[in-house]
This record gives structure tokens, C-alpha cells and sequence, in this order.
């Protein structure tokens, strides 16, 4: 049996011989360092203290040991920078959280405590500047601060919204050909997040890694640029396209198929209950350019291309298909319209489906281990059939999530694919 050919298997709409299992791939598929300690406590591994691997959403590294025992079988190439602009990479050094845990962090990964509690980051770990994000006590994750400079709209500049937009460097290339090099060897799927390819993406509009960021910054008016200064957003877009397409090659050029999938875009459409854009603002804003990056993949490489996005989006998903996306995570069936047998039934064919195993609003904080397992065997039935499925919780796994719970959701998928993995 061989992990990596069941995710070949299932992201080719091929039936593989188990369901693959992600756990930390990405981003938007990982697990909160604390959550993370108490899994490997309760899987009996070494007590270590845990690698943040995303400063942002303090999540963890999901190391070689817990894979095995797990049975995951997606492993990433890690971003060598971090969303903050700093090297996401060793040396680390330890760091007490606001909770009291001790973890593991990158060299320049620096803060101070305000005089309201709250934990304050810097961008590129630089503390003579005005710090980025913020860590309120009682919770568990930064939250970006807006620093949004006066707009002036005679002289507003779309280069300004590019700042951190560029050529990839050597130095990001050689990491890149390291670890794909590293991983090819294992038993696994590589997944690759691709930077500069998510147009919009909310988490990157206040440019967390900029000193002194320019241009559109602030959330609330970005969404409102979208509708009035649709010109504007044109510009942005197709300048960044052009820069990723560029940086597309080279990364090809430096790992080719020891990639498997990447992650093109994170930029989230939907709520809980609707839509962020219309069908129509989609098709002219920002399928353009999705087809773009999309199509150079698919004409140059052999890569599926990953797209996430929260929330209600049915109306979205055959513009999400046209634009050139292969797979659709995480699968929030829990939101507006998101039935798991609609979603299989209309778009199973066209779609590979990356999470939707469990609910992480309810079901896997708040429900019994029983319950969790009844939902993930229920969620593995629907959606691995004829294979397009690869078994993720609905976005990451929350903080104090009760690691029961997390070890039901584990033990179900081992059960459902006859007890191995």
C-alpha cells in the first residue's frame, strides 16, 4: 500500500485503495499547537515542544512520527518565510504563549506584552516599527491590526498593493528543491503553497511583512474596492498574475512533479450563510486571472491546483470549476446549501472534495467521541466514492478541542478504510 499513489489515486477521480488523510499540509488544514501537544501525549510519542510552523494561526508541525501514527499522507513543503516577512525556518528558540505553553519559534519571531495583556508581533520581527498583529489574552491566535494609511483617491497608486509581490529568490528556490528532494523519498503526497497567486486573499491584504504598508490595507475598505474602485483592483490583479506566472516557471523548473498539488488560492467567497460577491462580480473581477494561473499550470505541469474557500459558495462552484480549480476545501457543510450529497452528486465528477470530514464548529469541539466518528464514517462514505476525496477536518483544529475527539475522528477514517493506515 502506498499513501502517496492513494492521493494520486483520489486528486485523478481514480478509487484508491484507502482514503488519503491530510493533517498540517496547509495553512487551512493544520492544528493549533496546543491541540497538537495534547494528540502526541495521547498517541503515547516523545514530549517534545511543538514547532510553530504559522505564526499567524499558531499552528504546529505536524512532525514524522505523528504522521505514522496517524496514518497522514500529505506532507508539505514548508514556507521558508513566514506570513510576518521573517525566516520561517531554524534556529528557534522557546516562547511561553499567553496559555503557558512553551513552544517553539523562529529566531525573529518577536513580540512585547501590552499594557492591556495582549501579546504584540512585528513585521520581519523588526520592534522599532508598529507592531502587525495582535494576540488578545483569551485567545489563542493573532488577529492582523489595521494600519491603513489616509487614502487619497486622486492618488491612489496600484503598484502601492504589490509591495510584497516580487521575483522568488534563490534562496526560496534552493529551500524548495531541499524539501521536495526530502520528500520524494517518503511515502507522500507533497502539497506546495504557492505564494503571490491568491488574488484577495483577506489574510494578506493588511501586509502583515510591511514595515510601513501602502495602498488599500484596511479589510472593511478592500471588500468596499471591490464594488467602487473596481479599476483599481484590475490593475492590482493582473500585475500580480503576471509576477506569479513568472515565478510558476521557475518553481516547475526547480521541483517539477515531485510536487503532487498546490495551493493556488486562499481567498475566501463565501459566509456562513451567503456569498462575499456575486456570480458576476467573480466572472469579471477575478476569473480572469484565475484562468491565467490556472491554465499555465495545467498547460505547463502536472500539478492540481487547490482552492480554498470558506463558507455558502454553491452558486460559486461551476465559475470555481471554469476558472481551472481541481479542488475545493474545506468543504464547509455546515454552511448554507453545503449538503455533502448535493455537493458529491453535482460536482463530485469535476470536483476533488479537501476536508468536509467533520464539523469543527460543533460536531468536533462540542460533541461526544461517538458522535465524531459517526459524522466522519457518514462523511467518508458520501464523498470517497469513485475516489475525488481526500479526508481533512472542516478547516484547522481548533485550541481546545477535546483531543478525544480528535482521536475518534482518526480512529473512524482507520476504521472506514478497514482498520490500516
Amino acid at each position: 500500500m502506498s499513501k502517496r499513489k492513494d492521493l494520486l489515486d483520489a486528486i485523478n477521480h481514480r478509487q484508491p485503495e484507502k482514503v488519503p488523510i491530510d493533517l498540517g499540509s496547509s495553512s487551512v488544514t493544520g492544528i493549533h499547537v496546543l491541540c497538537l501537544e495534547r494528540l502526541r501525549e495521547y498517541c503515547g510519542l516523545e514530549k517534545r515542544p511543538i514547532i510553530v510552523i504559522d505564526a499567524y494561526e499558531m499552528l504546529g508541525l505536524v512532525e514524522d512520527d505523528i504522521k505514522e501514527a496517524l496514518g497522514i499522507g500529505v506532507s508539505a513543503v514548508r514556507p521558508p518565510i513566514s506570513r510576518y516577512g521573517f525566516p520561517n525556518l531554524e534556529p528557534y528558540k522557546t516562547y511561553k504563549t499567553l496559555w503557558g505553553q512553551e513552544v517553539l519559534v523562529p529566531e525573529k519571531f518577536n513580540t512585547v506584552r501590552g499594557k492591556d495583556g495582549a501579546e504584540y508581533i512585528f513585521p520581519c520581527g523588526d520592534t522599532t516599527v508598529a507592531p502587525c498583529a495582535r494576540m488578545v489574552r483569551g485567545s489563542f491566535f493573532f488577529d492582523a491590526l489595521n494600519r491603513q494609511p489616509c487614502l487619497d483617491e486622486n492618488r491612489l497608486d496600484y503598484h502601492d498593493n504589490l509591495e510584497e509581490f516580487g521575483p522568488i529568490s534563490q534562496d526560496s528556490l534552493n529551500h524548495i528543491h531541499e524539501e521536495t528532494t526530502r520528500l520524494i523519498k517518503r511515502d507522500t503526497g507533497v502539497l506546495y503553497g504557492l505564494s503571490g497567486t491568491s488574488l484577495g486573499n483577506i489574510s494578506q491584504v493588511p501586509g502583515l511583512s510591511l514595515k510601513n504598508p501602502r495602498g488599500i490595507r484596511d479589510i472593511s475598505e478592500w471588500y468596499i474596492s471591490t464594488l467602487i474602485r473596481q479599476d483599481y483592483i484590475h490593475e492590482v490583479f493582473a500585475a500580480q498574475t503576471e509576477i506569479a506566472v513568472k515565478n510558476l516557471k521557475r518553481i516547475w523548473e526547480t521541483a517539477g512533479s515531485a510536487i503532487d498539488v498546490v495551493t493556488v488560492c486562499g481567498t475566501d467567497f463565501g459566509t456562513q450563510n451567503s456569498q462575499f460577491c456575486s456570480p458576476g462580480t467573480f466572472e469579471e473581477l477575478y476569473m480572469p486571472y484565475f484562468k491565467k494561473i490556472n491554465g499555465w499550470i495545467h498547460d505547463n505541469t502536472t500539478w492540481k491546483t487547490f482552492k480554498h474557500s470558506c463558507g455558502a459558495i454553491v452558486p460559486l462552484l461551476p465559475l470555481i470549476i471554469e476558472a481551472g480549480f481541481d479542488i475545493i476545501n474545506p468543504v464547509q457543510c455546515s454552511a448554507s446549501g453545503m449538503d455533502p450529497l448535493f455537493l458529491k452528486k453535482a460536482y463530485g465528477k469535476q470536483l476533488v472534495f479537501w476536508g468536509g470530514g467533520v464539523n469543527t464548529q460543533q460536531t468536533l469541539p462540542f460533541g461526544t467521541p461517538d458522535e465524531v466518528a459517526e459524522e466522519v464514517l457518514h462523511r467518508c462514505e458520501i464523498f470517497s466514492k469513485d475516489g475525488g476525496y481526500v479526508f481533512n477536518a472542516i478547516h484547522n483544529i481548533q485550541a481546545d478541542t477535546p483531543v478525544e475527539n480528535v482521536a475518534a475522528m482518526f480512529k473512524a477514517v482507520r476504521e472506514f478504510n478497514g482498520g490500516v493506515y
